[in-house]
């Protein structure tokens, strides 16, 4: 989409079909990796679809969450100019009642389109940057889709422990649906994810400055900070994590970086205290060790400052 102002080019058989699935409204990660992906050129940004965070949601004082994420991701995409460019579709409102029945949404239906597709041979991804209850749907309702994307996922607490972490809370069920599938799974686990650390100072030097789009990020962030401020153990005050952002980074990865990641059998979640089951194997997923970070977070720096600089 912004091809046109790099002065390289990503051949065409190197590109990938992206779906960006985003609990747009929860936190002020999500906008910074949404971002990212609409100015990466390897990307083909199929569709968003706008994710709930409905326990959170609560607690909040939301009670349309899914509405709130896809208004913040109409948000972004107007001030990247985008606005009309990228279908965006609404995922389902709560999460899944148990673990057979699936929850119909737009952004369940229009993952199964995509992976159906037999007109674009081109692999397909759905970077989930929170709850699996659209994907987890998808499968439920078309399990022959597992062999036609992988599913890079946010979420799960660290491995092989496992514990309290938030995307997987907001659905045990979806996620167990996922663990089980037989889909192609890049889990980012809550230790990994927090490797794309940044400080306030950082953005305040090298995103406030590009443009409506670069104040935005900086600005909502600082307000989150600030709204926050009242709980002891998060966030921290002047360092804040793009969590979300590993769904570029390891992209970006060489493919050989096979050191990222250890190749394991997948284990559902237990219920009671979010840890994986280890007395059951489902089919080998990847769980990254390593979130390629610092490359990941100067290419984000480089493309906005490139789109967006001096405007």
């Amino acid at each position: 989409m912004f091809e046109e102002n790099y002065r390289f080019r990503v051949p065409e058989q190197k590109k990938l079909r992206m779906i960006v699935h985003t609990d747009c409204a929860n936190e002020a990660d999500d906008q910074f990796a949404l971002a990212h992906h609409l100015m990466t050129p390897k990307f083909i940004v199929r569709g968003i679809v706008g994710a709930h965070f409905h326990k959170a949601g609560v607690w909040k004082g939301i009670s349309d969450t899914v509405g709130a994420s896809v208004a913040e991701i109409h948000k972004v995409l107007g001030l990247m100019g985008l606005e009309g460019a990228v279908p965006v579709l609404s995922g389902a409102e709560l999460p899944l009642e148990d673990e057979r029945t699936p929850r119909p949404s737009e952004g369940a239906d229009f993952i199964i389109r995509e992976a159906l597709r037999t007109d674009d041979p081109r692999p397909l991804f759905v970077a989930c940057q929170g709850s699996l209850t659209d994907v987890a749907s998808a499968i439920l309702l078309r399990p022959e889709i597992c062999s036609r994307m992988t599913v890079i996922w946010i979420g799960g607490g660290r491995w092989p422990m496992g514990g309290d972490e938030f995307n997987l809370s907001m659905d045990v069920a979806a996620a167990n649906v996922v663990m089980r599938s037989a889909v192609d799974l890049w889990q980012v686990p809550k230790n990994v994810y927090k490797q794309m650390c940044v400080s306030l100072a950082e953005l305040q030097a090298r995103v406030w400055p590009c443009g409506e789009l670069g104040r935005y990020l900086f600005t909502q962030m600082v307000e989150l900070n600030d709204r926050l401020g009242g709980i002891a153990h998060w966030p921290h005050g002047e360092i804040w994590g793009l969590g979300d952002s590993p769904t570029v980074s390891l992209l970006l990865a060489e493919q050989e970086r096979d050191d990222l990641y250890d190749l394991v059998p997948g284990h559902p979640f237990r219920y009671e205290d979010l840890s994986y089951d280890l007395s059951e194997d489902c089919r080998p997923i990847r769980v990254y060790r390593d979130a390629n970070a610092r490359p990941g977070l100067e290419d984000f720096f480089a493309k906005l400052a490139i789109n967006f600089g001096g405007k």
